[in-house]
């Protein structure tokens, strides 16, 4: 080849732990946007209800919470209506749960694709994270159906939505921001330990427990408690969007500032971790 040849692209080891070229993550946008319709119509491909998972999941869910949270443990609801409540932690919740599981195994799910050709890698986690909002866009809109009709049928006047709701886009992104630094954290890690993926579900699973998803954060009283809570970067977050959408909650901008903060360290760790491992991934997937 000749020495003056033009190179369009350019394809070298990253020389540094810390050259990590974002750019390349918008000149592949168009690869980005094939994954996320492919996530989004091989997801419930041959299924029997198809997209109406979307629904039907965050529904069965809200009943169960009603049963046994609701009736039997009898855990307060500041004063909301039990689907209402629980509905609106759910989708939060559900959002940023399958983000993290998805993203969590993308060395190991895409080996295969990543052994042959190259793009950035970050682009495949990315992609599930854009793809889970439609997911979200369409449980949202379950819950302001919902909204809606306590809101005017069943209990007219008594649920104040306030101005926090237009926050609603930050903290999307805020837990989006969040599910994919864990997540391609957690990915990296696995590559080389394999049982974190039997240990992550176990953990998010406890981690809901410890996020005021089915239970407001005022019903803690000791505080010790609260404040290990308040360390929780997914806290301040889904409160706030309780308080927003329900007028209801413990909303604290140093909660939220804090899960700002969380949200940018973590990201910023993640991807220095992903952009180191996926030079020798292959040695050990």
């Amino acid at each position: 080849m000749h020495e003056n040849s033009n190179w369009t692209t350019v394809i070298k080891p990253k020389e540094s732990l810390l050259s990590v070229d974002l750019g390349e993550l918008w000149r592949y946008r168009d690869l980005c946007m094939m994954f996320v319709r492919r996530n989004i119509t091989t997801q419930y491909k041959q299924t029997v209800l198809g997209p109406l998972w979307y629904l039907v999941q965050p529904a069965m869910t809200v009943i169960m919470y009603m049963f046994v949270f609701g009736g039997i443990a009898k855990i307060s609801t500041d004063g909301l209506p039990q689907p209402l409540f629980y509905l609106a932690g759910v989708c939060m919740w559900q959002y940023f749960s399958d983000c993290l599981g998805k993203t969590s195994n993308t060395f190991v799910d895409n080996a295969g694709i990543f052994g042959k050709v190259y793009f950035p890698r970050l682009v495949v986690p990315v992609a599930n994270i854009i793809s889970n909002l439609v997911r979200f866009g369409i449980q949202l809109g379950l819950f302001l159906i919902v909204y809606a009709v306590y809101q005017l049928f069943i209990i007219p006047g008594q649920i104040h939505t306030n101005w926090y709701a237009l926050l609603l886009p930050l903290l999307v992104v805020m837990m989006a921001g969040l599910a994919l630094g864990f997540g391609i954290l957690f990915s990296s890690l696995t590559t080389k330990y394999r049982d974190l993926q039997l240990l992550l579900s176990f953990f998010v699973s406890l981690w809901m427990y410890a996020t005021p998803v089915i239970y407001p954060l005022s019903t803690i009283s000791n505080a010790k408690i609260r404040m290990v809570m308040g360390l929780n970067p997914l806290t301040g977050i889904i409160e706030a969007f309780k308080y927003g959408m329900l007028g209801s909650g413990t909303f604290s901008w140093g909660m939220l500032g804090y899960s700002f903060a969380f949200m940018v360290v973590l990201l910023a760790i993640g991807i220095v971790v992903f952009n180191r491992v996926q030079r020798t991934f292959m040695d050990t997937v």
